[in-house]
């Protein structure tokens, strides 16, 4: 058993990185709870989906803790019981975050190619109601696929680890997982990416340079949504496929990457929904006066960062669907 588990050292550089992740992970998403709730105030939709989106990155950085303990130690020490809870949080962040994010495109969609339909999807009421049935679904779906018996071997003392011979449950949950967890989200993504590409370059009134700013935020996007997500479901997919322990043993590093790397997930929600959009960007600067003791801009300051009027006025619809 010793000899497949990992070095000292391997385990410090992962310790070390999730140490970052919630040093990072803190204040950047603090601010963008702060970005959101702006967003609600305004009466603005948008903000309903990012304020969980950054309730779920938040929630999930405080549960980092544990993992930095099972990284010290080279054991989990705290039983299947929090093993589940850890793995549990872990599984909620990136489902409720993927389907925030899908709801954002979705939203940015309708009122790129449908500005005059579907009005009652853009409401805060109606982003509040599907707010709380995400929350709700996610949280059925890893009670359905996350159980005890799978994670509680206190003789190998790991969590989340891919040395276990899969269960019936864990084939079943890691088939779920990849296709109504990763693949079907970026199908959304992709969907509503494609139909916003054809949405703004085919309004004249839409300048080039706005096309190019919502372009480069949309493939971030979906590009951050592969990068997170799809090693850690494809890494866990290729696990059930294989038998023999020697290609399990080599899957072990990668998956511990894998993992890793979807915890990036909670840096990169707030950079591209505060630091990449134009409301972010004038909060910041807000938020920096108010520290250098100098008058908070107004709102006609704010938007005169964001272009001149006229602009704003020809681009409301196109501007509350990027945020």
């Amino acid at each position: 058993l010793q000899s497949v588990l990992d070095s000292v050292t391997r385990r410090r550089s992962f310790l070390f990185f999730y140490l970052f992740i919630i040093l990072a992970s803190i204040p950047l998403n603090t601010f963008f709870l702060y970005v959101s709730w702006q967003h609600i105030r305004q009466r603005n939709e948008i903000g309903v989906y990012l304020l969980n989106l950054a309730l779920s990155d938040f929630a999930f950085t405080l549960g980092l803790s544990q993992w930095l303990d099972y990284l010290w130690r080279g054991v989990w020490a705290r039983g299947g019981s929090a093993c589940v809870v850890s793995i549990y949080c872990l599984y909620t962040n990136f489902y409720t975050s993927g389907a925030f994010l899908c709801c954002i495109a979705l939203n940015r969609y309708l009122a790129a190619a449908h500005p005059l339909k579907y009005a009652f999807v853009r409401r805060v009421g109606t982003a509040t109601a599907v707010s709380l049935a995400i929350w709700g679904l996610v949280l059925i779906f890893n009670a359905g696929t996350i159980r005890t018996e799978d994670s509680d071997r206190d003789e190998l003392s790991l969590c989340l680890d891919i040395l276990r011979t899969p269960t019936e449950n864990m084939v079943r949950g890691s088939v779920l997982r990849f296709s109504f967890g990763f693949v079907v989200p970026l199908l959304v993504l992709l969907f509503s990416t494609w139909g916003i590409f054809k949405a703004v370059w085919s309004n004249q009134a839409t300048e080039e340079k706005e096309s190019k700013r919502v372009a480069k935020l949309l493939l971030m996007v979906l590009l951050c949504h592969l990068l997170c997500f799809g090693p850690v479901h494809i890494t866990e997919l290729v696990r059930i496929m294989v038998t023999d322990c020697e290609t399990v043993q080599l899957l072990l590093y990668p998956h511990k990457v894998a993992v890793a790397i979807s915890c990036l997930n909670c840096l990169a929600d707030p950079l591209l929904y505060c630091f990449s959009t134009r409301t972010g960007k004038a909060r910041l600067h807000q938020v920096a006066l108010y520290f250098r003791g100098t008058t908070v801009c107004t709102e006609r300051d704010c938007e005169s960062m964001s272009g001149p009027q006229s602009n704003c006025n020809n681009r409301r619809n196109s501007e509350t669907s990027l945020t």
